[in-house]
């Protein structure tokens, strides 16, 4: 019985990321503003990895997790940068 729920329930999740994952890349193409474009990012790549660590549960493996811990460190360092270009025009000084 608890494992037909919680496979509904990431039925649920994965359907409800993907529709985050859609509207985050609605915001990147459209925003108007470069700093509308990067939220835009910065939530697409978070939908993304939640999409594999939910996939991970549902599957039952280990390698959608790395591979998300890979991604928010990837997304986080991507995200600073863009920032940081934003505020200074330049990343590096």
């Amino acid at each position: 019985m608890s494992a037909t729920i919680l496979s509904a329930v990431l039925t649920v999740s994965q359907i409800c990321l993907v529709a985050a994952l859609v509207l985050a890349v609605m915001r990147a193409l459209r925003g108007p503003r470069a700093q509308d474009r990067v939220l835009g990012l910065d939530t697409m790549y978070v939908c993304a990895m939640l999409l594999l660590v939910v996939t991970g549960m549902q599957h039952g493996t280990i390698y959608q997790f790395e591979g998300a811990l890979v991604m928010g460190v990837l997304g986080f360092v991507a995200t600073t940068a863009m920032a940081k270009f934003l505020m200074r025009g330049e990343v590096i000084e």
